[in-house]
């Protein structure tokens, strides 16, 4: 894993702080079922949460049965968690549009390398409800799908696109160098 910059020191706190609020990043709770389903069709037993937050995807997969699972978190406003890590499954869900555009090509690197098999990736193209400490909407990247895609496609074969949840969610497999 190469030691790339993703967040400012700036932003990094802002989150670090939006955090505290227990009803922030909850969108991976209402995405869980999918996640689910996507483990128990492939037969992977090991995921890589890129953008963690408090592990509500972990959680609601518990909730939903679902514990036969590696699980490993990463976000930099928790540095317990340490760095990312790569996994089968990776999943990045409500997080890319809350990245400072000027490092967005460093997390989508981030993700493809450690993403070994499948990338399951939302993104709201529109503004979130909270704002930062700031007083930015807290989607920082609002952009639609065609804005999105072209950049998902310089690391990422789409494998599905679905239209939801304001927003998409794709499955993807890492492209290989060559």
């Amino acid at each position: 894993m190469s030691n790339r910059t993703t967040i400012s020191p700036t932003y990094l706190a802002q989150q670090q702080e939006l955090h505290k609020n227990p009803n922030y990043g909850v969108a991976s709770i209402g995405y869980a079922p999918l996640v689910e389903q996507i483990l128990d069709e492939s037969g992977i037993k090991a995921l890589s949460d890129y953008g963690a937050g408090k592990c509500n995807l972990r959680k609601a997969l518990h909730e939903l049965g679902k514990r036969d699972f590696e699980y490993f978190p990463y976000d930099p406003a928790f540095p317990e968690y340490g760095p990312p890590r790569p996994a089968p499954l990776v999943c990045c869900i409500d997080v890319l549009e809350h990245v400072e555009l000027e490092f967005l090509e460093a997390v989508l690197s981030d993700l493809r390398e450690i993403t070994q098999k499948f990338g399951f990736f939302s993104v709201h193209t529109g503004p979130a409800v909270k704002t930062l400490p700031d007083g930015r909407n807290a989607h920082i990247i609002q952009q639609p799908s065609s804005w999105w895609l072209p950049r998902l496609c310089q690391h990422f074969e789409i494998a599905h696109l679905q239209r939801g949840h304001g927003g998409f969610w794709v499955i993807a497999e890492p492209k290989k160098d060559s």
